[in-house]
C-alpha cells in the first residue's frame, strides 16, 4: 500500500542508508536494509562520480550525504509534511530537469515529489549522473511502491502534468518557452553573499570560508559576493580561511586559479590575493572559480534596501543580526527541509497541480 507513512519510512532509510557514506572513507553499518545489495554498488558509484566529473571529490559528496542524511530523519520528515494538507488524488507525473553543478543538487526536488505521492519523471544532468540511479534503485527496493513513481528519461520529454527546471539564465528562456503552458517552477541563477561589518569572529570567518569553498564554489548556496564596510581590513578573513589552501594543490581548481588572474592582470583589475583566494571589487554576484567579488558600503540600511532590490539573484544571505532570513557562518551548505530553493514552497506548487 502507498502512503505517506510508508513514503516516509522510505526515507528513512534511504537517510540510514546515505549516514554510512558521510565520510570520505564509508563505514558499513549493521541493520541497513538492502545494505549487502547496495553498499558496494554506491561506493563505486561514488568512485565512478569523480572520475566522470573530478569537482564531485569523495569528501564533498561525502558532505552532500552527511547533510541528507541528518535530515531524513523520521522526526525531521514528520514535522516538515505536517504543515501540508495531504489528501488522496491521483498522482501527478512531475518533470525534474536536474542542475548538475554539486552532487545531488536536484534531491530536495525529488524527494518533494516522491513523497507527496506523485510521479518523478527525470532527465538528470549530464553532470551528476551516476550517483542519483543507485539511491532511486534502493528507495524502489525497500519500497515497491516507488517502482511505478520513478522513471529517469534522458531523451526528450513528454506526457507531464508539471515540470520543475533548474539552469542558467540562458537555459532558463529555453525552459520558458518549451514548458511555459504547462505548471512550472524554472529557476535562474543565484548566487549567495555575506555581509560583514569588522566585528566578526575569527570563528565566524573561519565559518564562512565553508560557505564560500565547499563545493568549490559551484553551488547557489555558495558565497561568491561580499559586502564590507569601506576601509575593511581583509587580513583576518584571509588569516581564518588559511585552513583551505590546500585547494591549490588540486588541478583543477588550480587551473582556474591561474586562468582567472592572468585575465585579471591582463584586464589590470585591482586584486587582492592570498595564494589560493582572489578578491576583486565588483559589482557582479557570479563570480568565477578562485575567486569572490566584494563590495563597499558606508550605510547598512541603503545595504539591506539593495539586497532586497536584488532578491532574484540572492539565493543565501549570511550575516550576523543584519537582515530578516539570514543564514549562520557556515551554515549555506547545510540546508533543511524547508528551505526551498529561490524561496518557492515546492510542496505548496505540487499540491496546487
Amino acid at each position: 500500500m502507498d502512503d505517506i507513512h510508508g513514503r516516509i519510512e522510505a526515507f528513512v532509510r534511504l537517510g540510514k542508508f546515505m549516514s554510512q557514506f558521510s565520510q570520505p572513507t564509508p563505514e558499513k553499518t549493521d541493520d541497513i536494509a538492502a545494505n549487502d545489495e547496495f553498499f558496494e554498488r554506491f561506493d563505486q558509484a561514488i568512485e565512478a562520480a569523480f572520475h566522470a566529473n573530478s569537482w564531485f571529490t569523495r569528501e564533498n559528496v561525502a558532505h552532500a550525504l552527511k547533510s541528507w542524511s541528518s535530515v531524513l530523519t523520521e522526526k525531521e520528515l514528520k514535522s516538515w509534511m505536517s504543515s501540508y494538507l495531504l489528501e488522496d488524488s491521483e498522482p501527478k507525473k512531475v518533470a525534474l530537469i536536474m542542475a548538475g553543478n554539486i552532487p545531488l543538487v536536484g534531491f530536495h526536488d525529488l524527494l518533494c515529489v516522491l513523497i507527496t505521492g506523485n510521479t518523478a519523471l527525470i532527465k538528470p544532468s549530464s553532470n551528476d549522473e551516476k550517483l542519483l540511479p543507485v539511491l532511486l534503485e534502493y528507495l524502489q527496493e525497500v519500497y515497491p511502491p516507488f517502482r511505478k513513481r520513478i522513471i529517469i528519461q534522458k531523451e526528450n520529454l513528454k506526457d507531464f502534468d508539471a515540470v520543475i527546471a533548474t539552469g542558467s539564465d540562458n537555459t532558463a528562456r529555453y525552459f520558458e518557452y518549451y514548458f511555459g503552458s504547462k505548471p512550472n517552477i524554472i529557476r535562474k541563477n543565484r548566487n549567495s553573499v555575506a555581509v560583514l561589518d569588522g566585528s566578526e569572529s575569527a570563528e565566524q570567518l573561519e565559518a564562512l570560508g565553508e560557505d564560500i569553498f565547499r563545493y568549490y564554489g559551484l553551488g547557489c548556496r555558495s558565497v561568491s559576493k561580499l559586502f564590507v564596510p569601506e576601509g575593511y581590513d581583509f587580513d583576518p578573513l584571509f588569516q581564518a580561511v588559511y585552513k583551505f589552501r590546500y585547494l591549490i594543490e588540486e588541478d583543477k581548481y588550480a587551473n582556474n586559479y591561474d586562468y582567472n588572474k592572468a585575465v585579471y592582470l591582463m584586464s589590470l583589475f585591482s586584486l587582492t590575493e592570498n595564494g589560493f583566494l582572489m578578491l576583486k571589487e565588483d559589482e557582479s554576484y557570479a563570480s568565477p572559480i578562485a575567486s569572490v567579488f566584494y563590495e563597499t558600503y558606508t550605510d547598512k540600511n541603503s545595504l539591506k534596501e539593495k539586497i532586497r532590490q536584488d532578491a532574484d539573484k540572492i539565493q543565501c544571505v549570511v550575516s550576523n543580526d543584519f537582515i530578516e532570513g539570514e543564514v549562520a557562518f557556515g551554515q549555506t551548505q547545510q540546508p533543511g527541509l524547508k528551505d526551498y530553493a529561490d524561496g518557492v514552497d515546492v510542496v505548496r506548487f505540487l499540491l496546487s497541480v
